[in-house]
């Protein structure tokens, strides 16, 4: 047995297992089939993309916290303009509002990459293939599933858009 990109075959004279005991290549058979289960890989892309979202947030409400106070702040309701407050409290306010807005980001960027690695995992599996198929049909769901709540219209909208973007990622990465 051998890792993908590892040199050497599966026989004892060079493989990925020589010199190991029977113990030793069972444990790392077990963690390859285990690190290429569809709920690892739901997992650990929901966890890669609660992460990115995170940094995405942060810049964003960053970006957008250099703008004048807009009519959607809790301020502008009581009349108080921020620039009023003292450097302490804009200070605590602003943190407040970059760890609100960074924590939904990345609850987002997860959600989308847990269902789309999930669905593609899933469809793999069950195909028996690899190839652009698979990519889209899961862009497809993960983008009807995430517009289901609008209805079926958004539901629909999403599945095109998503399976576009999927199918325009995946056919610039792909090698083959």
């Amino acid at each position: 047995m051998s890792f993908p990109g590892m040199p050497g075959g599966t026989g004892e004279s060079g493989g990925a297992t020589a010199g190991m005991s029977d113990q030793e290549a069972a444990m790392v058979k077990a963690m390859q089939g285990a690190m290429e289960s569809c709920p690892f890989k739901t997992v650990i892309s929901g966890g890669m993309g609660f992460a990115l979202g995170g940094a995405f947030g942060l810049f964003m409400s960053s970006v957008r916290n250099t703008q004048p106070m807009s009519y959607d702040t809790p301020l502008s309701a009581s009349g108080q303009q921020l620039t009023d407050l003292p450097l302490r409290e804009q200070l605590r306010r602003g943190f407040k509002d970059m760890g609100s807005r960074s924590f939904s980001s990345a609850k987002n960027f997860g959600l989308v990459g847990a269902i789309f690695a999930g669905t593609e995992c899933c469809i793999e599996g069950y195909r028996a293939k690899n190839d652009l198929t698979n990519g889209i049909t899961a862009g497809c769901i993960t983008g009807g599933v995430l517009g289901a709540k609008a209805g079926p219209q958004a539901a629909a909208i999403g599945c095109v858009g998503f399976a576009a973007f999927s199918a325009a990622i995946d056919s610039y990465m792909r090698i083959d």
